[in-house]
């Protein structure tokens, strides 16, 4: 009894450290990347307070993306290596680093609300905890099985980066807990075995993650039916320098009416808004509001062989591209400004990433 309850002691013990461990980014945060809340006195021009969102948000929808950019820099690696060549702490410091420089700035923009930090901290939390489980098994068990297959990848290998690729496609315009997990378990399972090793270490590794997460999945998406349901999935602009007919070619736009000599639009938010507002700058368009507010926030990449010109000044943080060369800059701008930057820097890479909505 003596010995059990030693070990229970430990375990609770050890418990509690990973529990304090993952909760002290969010600590750090709330305690020193806040400012005084300030916001500078904005009339929306768009009239339907439903399509109003907190100007804050356009900072702090990074760090959601943050977690995609990861998946992209992780299929990246897996193109010519494996899971272990992946960088899974700088990935986690980007995330925790680039959340405290943008809290700071959101509150410059009238802060966050609490159900948005709290947003921010669990996903932080969940992505943290997963990427430490993945760096210790696969800098361990995973990058044991990867030496003695050698360089060939096996089938199994094969899926898991085809998954790779395909899942960080698919967060860029939908829910994580969407995703068919069950499709990539069975591709997993049907995959020849050419190595009884590394085949069958990788059918348990991934096949047990992607389970976990099919379960995970439905649980949020259960929680997410049950609260206030999924979020809004199309946000209004207003435009102008352009006549409604010109609008209504661009795919996936719809012209809402005619706002004060100017056009209000309707589109589909997350990557498909990025790619209409660079067509609508392409036109000779400009951009004068987006979702009643006049401030918001881009990405753009850069290589260190590549450099680009023509970017606002307000640069908010540079985050290291985990699988890639170069870095991700975070730059602030009005709302009135977008078209011009849309325009002189291309929709690649190096170049513009992402207009960040609210």
């Amino acid at each position: 009894m003596r010995a059990a309850w030693s070990l229970l002691k430990w375990s609770l013990a050890a418990v509690l450290l990973v529990i304090l461990l993952l909760l002290s980014p969010v600590a750090y945060i709330e305690a020193f990347c806040h400012d005084d809340r300030t916001e500078e006195p904005y009339t929306p021009l768009i009239k339907d307070a439903a399509f109003y969102r907190r100007e804050a948000n356009t900072f702090l929808t990074y760090p959601e993306w943050h977690i995609v950019y990861a998946y992209d820099g992780l299929a990246q690696t897996l193109k010519t290596g494996d899971e272990y060549a992946f960088d899974y702490v700088s990935s986690v410091k980007g995330f925790w680093t680039s959340a405290c420089a943008l809290t700071k700035v959101a509150d410059a923009h009238g802060g966050a609300d609490s159900a948005t930090r709290m947003t921010i901290h669990t996903i932080g939390v969940s992505f943290t905890l997963e990427m430490a489980l993945k760096a210790a098994y696969e800098e361990t068990i995973g990058r044991l099985t990867a030496m003695l297959r050698g360089e060939k990848k096996t089938p199994q290998d094969q899926v898991a980066a085809g998954m790779a690729v395909d899942y960080a496609e698919f967060l860029r315009q939908t829910p994580w807990y969407k995703y068919p997990f069950e499709s990539q378990i069975r591709k997993l399972e049907e995959a020849p075995q050419t190595d009884p090793v590394r085949g069958w270490e990788r059918r348990f590794a991934l096949g047990t993650e992607w389970w976990a997460k099919t379960l995970y999945a439905g649980m949020i998406a259960n929680a997410v039916a049950g609260t206030t349901g999924a979020a809004q999935l199309e946000i209004r602009s207003v435009v102008s320098g352009l006549d409604p007919s010109e609008l209504t070619n661009i795919p996936g736009l719809k012209v809402i009416g005619e706002n004060g000599g100017d056009v209000e639009i309707q589109t589909p938010r997350y990557d498909l808004f990025t790619k209409i507002l660079v067509a609508i700058a392409q036109k000779g368009g400009a951009i004068r509001e987006i979702a009643g507010n006049d401030d918001i926030m881009v990405s753009v990449t850069e290589k260190p062989d590549q450099p680009l010109t023509g970017l606002p000044s307000t640069v908010i943080a540079r985050v290291r591209r985990d699988g890639f060369d170069g870095s991700r800059l975070l730059v602030a701008l009005k709302v009135n400004e977008l078209a011009n930057l849309l325009r002189n820097v291309p929709l690649a890479d190096p170049g513009v990433e992402h207009v960040f909505d609210y």
